[in-house]
Formats: structure tokens, C-alpha cells, sequence
């Protein structure tokens, strides 16, 4: 009867051991599973978006299963979260894309989510990650989009994150507190002024956007009324127009240092966001 006892409570321990590394193995490769289909998910996204002409539905519907996937696996941070570097980055990517997206879509509201999401990784894990592709695009953006809004405040405090040598040389960053300081300390009665000090600015961004822009955009973008003021501006700014209507810009106009130049796409939100602007001016 004793051996009986003894047999039973043996039998049991060994269900229970089983049933407890048997549920974790389990688990373990729905885990490993469920990676896997995530890293296919952003791998498919990212051969998409970086086609020359993205399909954005497609994007947003790849996007959309990222999301999940990503808050099932806990990839995106919590304070009980201990996530490994590949883990951070490849959300943070993800995330990247979809800020990007959402300019492209004009989905503003979308923009400021996927950017509330991203300070977390451009900040809180600036030490422990390698520096963000599109970081300073993104942020310069942003920063372009809260002087849009006439969020002073906001665009203030997104500014004390920033290091002085990014504010004083980063060229997406630099126009953004340029174009504040305009509004800042130009008189609000000095409308015409404040549109001239205003359109440099954009002209400047267009220089630093392009290596060429067709004539009737630029005339666009510019808010002239007739192609005569365009052509009198871009004289003004030594721009050389090209015999099949495009004006090219220098090395020394676009920039003195090396940088990665955002999308045709990213840099018309650009002077759309200024256009924005001048509205409030």
C-alpha cells in the first residue's frame, strides 16, 4: 500500500513536470512562429515601400499586421518590458515607415501618433540604439507641422530634446527654428515683409530638397502670380533655368556637408507644411 502511495505521488510529479515544460516548449514555438511571420511582414513592407512608386494601400494593410504583431509579441516598450536591440530596432523601423506613410496619405492625425510612438526610441533609447534613419526628417517635420498648428509651446518643448549641435547644423532641423524665429520676431502688422522673409525660407528648403525643380512648380510653391515675378525671383536667388524648364541647383546651394536627401514625395510635405505656414502669418 505504502509503494502504491509512493508510485502515485511520483506519477504525479512527473505529469505535472511534463504538462509544465511541455506548455512552455509549446509556447516557446508560437513565440518563434509568430517572429518569424513578423520579420516576413516587415521584410514584405519594407521591399514595398522602398519601391520607386509604393503601393500605399498595400503599405497601410502591411502596416496595420505589424501593429499587432509587434503589441503581441510585447516588442513595443512598456516599463515591464526587457526587449533586446534587435527587437527595439525593428519596431522602431516599422514605426519610421509608418510616419512616412502617413505623409503620403496626408493622414495627420496618423503622423502624430506613429511620432508619439517614435520620441520613445529617438530618446529614451538614444544610448542604447544605433542612430534612426529618418530621425531628423521625422523630427524636422514635426517640428514644421507644430509651427503649422501655431502650437508654440509644443514646438518649444520638442526643442529642448534636441542637442544644441543639431539645432545649429542638422539642415532638417536648422529651417524649422529659422522659420520660428521669423515669426517670433517679425511685427505682425509687417505682413508683406513677413512674406518675404517667409518665401527665402522656402526657397531655401526647395534648395535644399531638389537638385532640380520644374519651372511651373516652383511658380506654384512660390505662391507668384505670373511666371515674370518667378523669373525675377530665381534671378534674384541665382538659379539657372535649364532649356527644358527645370531649375538645377548647385552642390553649395544645396549643402557644404554630405546628406541623405528625403524623397521627392517627403519634400513637397515639407513645403506643404510651409505653406501652412505662411496661412498663419
Amino acid at each position: 500500500h505504502t509503494l502504491y502511495i509512493i508510485f502515485v505521488i511520483v506519477a504525479l510529479i512527473l505529469y505535472v513536470l511534463l504538462t509544465y515544460y511541455g506548455g512552455r516548449r509549446r509556447t516557446f514555438c508560437r513565440i518563434t512562429m509568430a517572429l518569424k511571420e513578423t520579420v516576413g511582414l516587415y521584410e514584405t513592407l519594407r521591399a514595398e515601400w522602398n519601391k520607386k512608386n509604393p503601393n500605399l494601400n498595400k503599405c497601410g494593410d502591411l502596416l496595420t499586421k505589424l501593429k499587432i504583431s509587434l503589441l503581441e509579441l510585447n516588442f513595443l516598450p512598456t516599463s515591464a518590458s526587457a526587449l533586446t536591440k534587435q527587437q527595439l530596432i525593428l519596431a522602431r523601423d516599422v514605426l519610421e515607415i509608418g510616419a512616412l506613410w502617413s505623409i503620403l496619405k496626408k493622414d495627420i492625425p496618423s503622423f502624430e501618433r506613429y511620432m508619439a510612438q517614435l520620441k520613445c526610441y529617438y530618446f529614451d533609447y538614444k544610448d542604447e540604439l544605433p542612430e534612426a534613419a529618418y530621425m531628423h526628417q521625422l523630427l524636422g517635420l514635426n517640428l514644421l507641422f507644430l509651427l503649422s498648428q501655431n502650437r508654440v509651446s509644443e514646438f518649444h518643448t520638442e526643442l529642448e530634446r534636441l542637442s544644441a549641435r543639431d539645432i545649429q547644423t542638422n539642415v532638417y532641423i536648422r529651417h524649422p527654428v529659422s522659420l520660428e524665429q521669423v515669426l517670433h520676431f517679425m511685427p505682425r502688422q509687417s505682413t508683406h515683409l513677413g512674406f518675404d522673409v517667409t518665401l527665402d525660407e522656402i526657397a531655401g528648403c526647395i534648395e535644399k530638397a531638389y537638385e532640380q525643380i520644374q519651372f511651373s512648380e516652383a511658380t506654384r510653391v512660390l505662391f507668384f502670380s505670373s511666371p515674370k515675378k518667378m523669373t525675377e525671383y530665381a534671378k534674384k536667388r541665382g538659379w539657372s533655368l535649364s532649356p527644358d524648364g527645370y531649375y538645377s541647383f548647385t552642390s553649395q546651394q544645396q549643402r557644404t556637408e554630405e546628406v541623405t536627401i528625403p524623397s521627392t514625395e517627403l519634400a513637397q510635405q515639407v513645403i506643404e507644411y510651409a505653406r501652412q505656414l505662411e496661412m498663419i502669418v
